[in-house]
């Protein structure tokens, strides 16, 4: 009786809280053009300096919900990029078939 007293409140608890479940990762199949954005975006960001640098490791992030059809899924990848001594972080999001659908840049810095 006790283990039934202990599993209902962890599985109710558990019921309640569906950010809690397993996050599914990103396909790199928008590997291409993610490396392909970040390069643009770079260079619309800091005017075209001519010291940006790419680094072309591509990181897949956990999707996230099309917040107008919650049955569909966007993938999240991640590229970072450096001018100088600037470091930059830029995420894109992706349909299926790599249709660009948003994008952020943030510089990381220590002031």
């Amino acid at each position: 009786m006790k283990i039934t007293a202990t599993i209902v409140p962890f599985l109710l608890f558990t019921l309640s809280f569906p950010s809690l479940a397993a996050e599914r990762k990103s396909d790199l199949t928008c590997k291409a053009q993610a490396l392909s954005e970040a390069k643009k975006l770079l260079a619309f960001y800091r005017d075209n300096d001519d010291r940006a640098d790419i680094d072309h490791n591509v990181t897949p992030l956990a999707k996230i919900q099309n917040p107008e059809n919650k049955s569909h899924y966007f993938d999240v990848l991640q590229v970072w990029g450096t001018i100088y001594k600037g470091k930059y972080r830029m995420r894109f999001i992706f349909l299926n078939d790599c249709t660009l659908m948003g994008e952020e840049i943030l510089e990381y810095a220590n002031p």
